[in-house]
């Protein structure tokens, strides 16, 4: 059965992480100090004491990465710690940082204490990253002067400052930009108790009516993260406009994320093709990646950091060396019959699943859910699907 996902792109989806252009309100909702931030509370409770120690020394906050999935609120954390020192914040990206010169202008033009937030900081140009180094190690910058033998180098004493760099794949920054950052945080996916939290403040800042069902519908159905909880409440907010009394209850979110194809899972047709490509045309895999990125017409690249994640941290997509596997949960949520091979199969992958260094592909040792979800299956009697 061959699944046409020309339609189905990752800029179209409403539980895509990306930030697309209904998202410019979520400036406008970010909360500017500590006590309006809502979940992170490691990441929070470490960083107010390095800012404290900071202000009673008087001195630039040490530099700070911040890396995990999009939308869970880098760019907000960099706005608060800028409000919490009482200092300016520049905002970047890497990809707008072109040339050396574009990166000179704007560290000289900040004043002592400021923070420069670079978002994206993995795309740096590798001419312009080098021009960093000394400016994040020694808050100064050498400029090269003229050309041929009489060219020169001069350095510009640059004010102390904190860079924040945010990006999504850790994995790509080079170790020695990676090393000059003393302060390094991973962002977590929100527990839904932290995006209740989140959904209800939003909710009176855009004067939305919205009851504890509601909240809890849209909460769990989020992956976690914040630009998602956001986007489904305002999506809410128009079907309660329209199909409902104004007020976003149970039954008007029950119904729009029924018109959107968002399942009780959190799921959306996306991520169901991609299940349903699985299990109809390979038999539930295992799958190589390349394999699945030319039948679903995307790019490996966005089938493993956009649509697997979520698959494998609800138990419904497991890798193996072999390739990526249906595990029974995902089976069961399609609502699709195991093939009559699948123990056999999975037996087969039983030395991958139960180590669980191999089945990551990390070397980490440490089993994620997917993973040991297959070893459980490996260990459940065989059920009768006929």
């Amino acid at each position: 059965m061959a699944v046409d996902f020309e339609e189905f792109r990752e800029d179209d989806r409403i539980l895509g992480m990306e930030r697309r252009r209904e998202d410019s309100e979520e400036a406008g909702l970010r909360p500017t100090r500590w006590g309006e931030y809502f979940g992170q509370t490691r990441v929070k409770e470490n960083l107010r004491v390095f800012i404290e120690a900071a202000a009673q020394r008087k001195e630039a906050l040490d530099h700070v990465l911040l890396y995990g999935p999009p939308g869970l609120g880098k760019t907000t954390l960099a706005g608060i710690i800028a409000a919490e020192l009482g200092v300016n914040l520049r905002i970047t990206s890497g990809p707008a940082i072109e040339k050396p010169g574009d990166l000179a202008a704007i560290l000289t033009n900040l004043a002592e204490r400021d923070v420069l937030f670079i978002d994206e900081i993995h795309r740096l140009n590798r001419s312009v990253e080098e021009i960093l180094y000394p400016a994040m190690e020694d808050y100064a910058l050498d400029i090269m002067i003229g050309k041929g033998p009489s060219a020169r180098s001069i350095r510009l004493d640059l004010p102390k400052f904190t860079l924040i760099g945010a990006t999504t794949r850790v994995g790509l920054l080079t170790a020695p930009l990676r090393d000059r950052f003393g302060v390094v945080n991973r962002l977590e996916l929100y527990d839904p108790d932290d995006l209740r939290h989140i959904l209800l403040r939003d909710a009176a800042i855009l004067k939305i009516g919205i009851d504890a069902t509601g909240l809890e519908r849209i909460s769990t159905r989020s992956r976690g993260t914040p630009r998602i909880a956001i986007r489904l409440l305002k999506r809410m907010r128009d079907f309660a406009q329209v199909r409902g009394s104004g007020t976003i209850d149970g039954e008007v979110v029950r119904v729009g994320l029924t018109a959107l194809d968002i399942d009780d899972m959190g799921l959306d047709r996306v991520d169901r093709r991609l299940l349903e490509g699985m299990a109809r045309m390979f038999g539930g895999g295992p799958v190589g990646l390349d394999t699945l990125a030319a039948v679903t017409g995307e790019d490996p690249v966005t089938i493993e950091d956009v649509y697997e994640p979520y698959l494998m941290q609800l138990g419904f997509l497991a890798k193996t060396p072999r390739g990526r596997i249906l595990t029974r949960h995902g089976w069961e949520h399609l609502g699709l019959a195991c093939p009559e091979d699948y123990e056999r199969r999975l037996k087969g992958l039983a030395g991958s699943a139960r180590d669980p260094g191999a089945a990551s592909g990390a070397g980490e040792g440490k089993e994620d859910p997917a993973s040991r979800q297959l070893r459980l299956d490996l260990d459940r009697p065989a059920k009768d699907d006929a």
